[in-house]
């Protein structure tokens, strides 16, 4: 019996330590940006270097068109940011935590 009163007390303290629900809400829809192949290969590419989306199109083999329709997607995720140089917007990763983002992840799925 005092076994499962040390199990409640335990799971009591976990649960306070979760994180609140709006928050979990927003780092589910984070995952899921990641969760699409085409945002995760323009985020890649971004990550090696800042791109004009015609060469983000040009190196996936897709249209601007969609390259453009996603990254308003990861604008909005606040993962990527850009920046007009003219006529052009030049994108980049919004901060370090997306680079970090996909480091921690191809190291998990490369073990």
């Amino acid at each position: 019996m005092e076994d499962l009163k040390q199990d409640i007390q335990s799971t009591d303290k976990i649960r306070k330590m979760l994180p609140d629900d709006d928050t979990i809400y927003e780092l589910a829809n984070l995952f899921k940006m990641f969760g699409d192949p085409t945002r995760t290969k323009i985020l890649s590419c971004l990550g090696i270097r800042d791109m004009y989306v015609c060469e983000i199109a040009e190196t996936l083999n897709m249209t601007v068109s969609a390259v453009s329709h996603q990254l308003r997607v990861l604008r909005g995720a606040k993962l990527v940011k850009g920046l007009k140089e003219g006529k052009e917007v030049k994108y980049s990763l919004d901060d370090d935590h997306v680079t970090k983002i996909l480091e921690y992840g191809l190291t998990h799925v490369n073990e």
